[in-house]
């Protein structure tokens, strides 16, 4: 997954970068970049500093966290963090990728499976469960989990014990749960593809980790961090960027977020041939990009608009001084609102409120 960011969340840090208004901007001006506070984890804005906040007062115990949000955006990296900081860190973080497993081979990838358990199950195999024993088990998309197998994560989440597939022995097993999703899960639960149940014993301590659309202000941190990464392995001496290609960098709307950047950025400094990082300006107008350009002044002011009054209602969306009433529009616009500009509406709850 592409590397996410966030580092020193202070005044100074999310001052805006020297250099602008010169030719190019000097890469190891140290206004730039300060020392990062997690590895591979750049920025200074305040969306990914609060996300920041979470991980280091989530760490330590062993509550569940449900990470949340777009494709590319860091979410493997921020659940790497948790670990990392967890009295887990010395045993396995493990990973799983609901979306890329088979849905027939799912249960046996998690908990394992005895010999003869189906065809092909030539021995005995232990699942994700039991090498994480003690660790961490990170879920990815765990909205594509199939419906049996939200049946079996629920029964080890309660019991803490499972059985692998074609045995009868209860194994039990201490391991800390980590999911994320980039989909609205409390909406499968409502069209029944997520289990109620399970969704609660997943969204104990929920985590939003913001779009790179709303947090411009680290892009150029991340573009130095990349440059910086390519650079070295091509072993290319790169020292500064184009004040135009910094323009259209923090310009663009990034709808494939932090992993679209690593790869635009890698791509360049393949083909940069001087000390100079630049890139061509058509790179910026794809498809997909003129688009979201086209309509990102409006989108960003009504989101700005919406989320504005959520935080006000603190996340309740109908009655009298919910947010819709405060927007002066229909509670069914307002969802539909909410979910076309992708706003994560259960960030602005509080504990025990209501929608």
């Amino acid at each position: 997954m592409a590397a996410a960011c966030l580092i020193g969340c202070t005044p100074e840090s999310q001052a805006p970068p020297k250099g602008l208004n010169e030719e190019n901007l000097n890469l190891f001006d140290d206004d730039i970049l300060s020392t990062s506070v997690f590895e591979e984890i750049v920025g200074s804005s305040e969306a990914i500093c609060r996300a920041t906040v979470q991980v280091l007062r989530v760490a330590p115990s062993d509550a569940t966290v449900l990470i949340t949000g777009e494709s590319g955006t860091g979410k493997e990296l921020i659940a790497r963090a948790i670990h990392k900081r967890s009295n887990r860190s010395r045993w396995p973080f493990v990973c799983m990728n609901c979306a890329a497993t088979p849905p027939s081979l799912i249960a046996a990838d998690l908990f394992g499976h005895e010999r003869g358990a189906f065809t092909g199950a030539n021995q005995r195999r232990a699942g994700r469960f039991e090498v994480a024993n003690h660790g961490t088990l990170f879920l990815d998309e765990i909205g594509d989990m199939p419906a049996e197998t939200q049946m079996s994560l629920l029964r080890v989440l309660q019991e803490r014990e499972f059985e692998r597939v074609g045995g009868n022995r209860s194994i039990p097993v201490d391991v800390r749960i980590i999911a994320a999703t980039n989909c609205d899960l409390s909406t499968e639960v409502g069209s029944g593809e997520f289990r109620r149940d399970l969704f609660y014993r997943l969204n104990v301590f929920p985590i939003h980790v913001p779009p790179l659309r709303e947090r411009r202000e680290d892009i150029l941190l991340l573009a130095k961090y990349f440059i910086e990464r390519y650079a070295a392995h091509a072993r290319k001496r790169i020292r500064s960027v184009n004040k135009r290609t910094a323009q259209l960098l923090e310009e663009y709307h990034w709808p494939g977020n932090i992993r679209e950047l690593q790869n635009v950025i890698q791509r360049a400094v393949i083909l940069c041939e001087a000390d100079v990082f630049s890139m061509e300006e058509a790179w910026f107008q794809s498809a997909s990009g003129s688009q979201h350009d086209a309509r990102r002044p409006h989108s960003i002011q009504e989101k700005a608009r919406i989320e504005a009054a959520l935080e006000e209602s603190r996340g309740r969306i109908s009655g009298v001084r919910g947010a819709a009433t405060r927007l002066g529009m229909p509670r069914t616009t307002l969802e539909a609102k909410i979910k076309r500009l992708t706003i994560n509406k259960y960030k602005y709850q509080v504990v025990g409120g209501t929608l």
